[in-house]
């Protein structure tokens, strides 16, 4: 009897928790991904910071914000979106002009613009602005696209990736590139057109190769031979697969970590934080959350195949492709198989507006996916 009443109250507070987030249009198992995925990074985080409570409540406070963003995304309809998206992209365009002009300086870059309490990252608001835009042109237009569409898509994925890139941020460019390319394949191409993209793309990364600073040239050659500058362009790499190979499968314990916690590893909060995983929690630690951003990934995946409108469908799906992208290039620099480009472990990183912006896309996906008859 008393099992039967358990079952009872269990199955009335699902019932009601679902009932809230579908008046809330939010996507219960999306949501859960991403708040495990969130609550795995605070506990990295406070790790990768040497036990910096400081550093773990501005994380929350980020991620809060992010939260509280996503909610109101998700309130949104589809023709709202429509609508904001020349407005975002044109924003984001302006933004990316003044701070190449009076941006702040950092770390060798001027990507930032200083707000007095915060600073702010503009370039992290094409990644959602350029497939919006691209997806909106698209919605129109027969697929898959004919040469003029293409003409005018590269338009709009080229502008803002050559003012970011410019800064110079060579990672966030290429990851608003991917965002803008992803929508115009899932638009449909034929073997002719991505084979010549796939040659066009090469040819511009040879004569691009003489227009990339020497520290961006170095990384390359970094890449290829890590050993060849041990202590200088090397280390970064070096370090971070000393760390990854000690931690074994299990790892040395939780805040045990040699390499992080005596911090021989660079940048171990930000673009390295997978390394802390890997020593402190091993291989079995990065499974877990490359099986969390999988379930994620596949989740949105799904909402997209779900969606019957142009527009949805295309947002939608780049937006779960181009989170994809985020660990495939992390966890590709980290492991020494892709060049350090300084991309960051989504949700994981610490870091404001990539976070914000990662968690503002995926609540355009939830208003989509809840609008999806509407937006038909």
């Amino acid at each position: 009897m008393l099992r039967e009443d358990v079952d009872s109250t269990t199955k009335r507070t699902l019932t009601r928790t679902a009932q809230i987030l579908g008046a809330l249009r939010l996507d219960g198992p999306l949501l859960i991904g991403l708040g495990a995925i969130a609550l795995y990074g605070q506990l990295i985080l406070y790790s990768s910071s040497g036990g910096d409570l400081g550093s773990v409540i501005r994380g929350s406070t980020r991620l809060a914000i992010g939260a509280v963003l996503m909610l109101a995304l998700a309130q949104l309809r589809p023709g709202s979106l429509r609508r904001l998206t020349p407005w975002l992209y044109g924003l984001g365009l302006v933004l990316l002009i003044v701070v190449d002009a009076i941006g702040y300086t950092g770390k060798g870059a001027q990507r930032w613009l200083d707000l007095g309490l915060v600073r702010f990252q503009p370039s992290e608001l094409m990644k959602i602005a350029v497939p919006m835009a691209c997806a909106l042109l698209l919605r129109e237009r027969s697929l898959p696209p004919d040469g003029k569409t293409l003409a005018q898509l590269s338009i709009i994925i080229l502008l803002p990736t050559t003012l970011t890139v410019i800064q110079p941020d060579l990672g966030t460019g290429l990851l608003i590139m991917f965002s803008g390319l992803l929508v115009v394949l899932l638009g449909g191409l034929g073997v002719r057109i991505i084979s010549a993209l796939a040659v066009s793309g090469i040819a511009a990364a040879v004569v691009g190769w003489n227009f990339l600073h020497d520290y961006q040239r170095q990384r390359v050659l970094t890449f290829l031979d890590p050993s060849a500058d041990p202590l200088g362009a090397g280390y970064h790499i070096i370090q971070s697969t000393i760390a990854l190979g000690s931690g074994g499968f299990f790892g040395k314990g939780y805040l045990k970590g040699t390499q992080g916690q005596l911090e021989f590893l660079p940048e171990r909060t930000t673009d390295f934080v997978l390394a802390v995983i890997g020593e402190e929690l091993g291989l079995f630690g990065i499974l877990i959350l490359l099986g969390l951003y999988l379930f994620v990934v596949l989740r949105a995946l799904f909402l997209a195949s779900q969606m019957r409108d142009t527009f949805a469908r295309l947002l939608s799906g780049s937006l779960g492709a181009i989170f994809f992208v985020y660990v495939f290039i992390n966890a590709g620099m980290v492991s020494g198989l892709l060049p350090v480009v300084g991309v960051p472990l989504p949700l994981v990183s610490y870091g404001g507006t990539s976070m914000v912006t990662l968690l503002a896309g995926f609540g355009m996906l939830m208003s989509l996916y809840a609008n999806r008859k509407l937006a038909a």
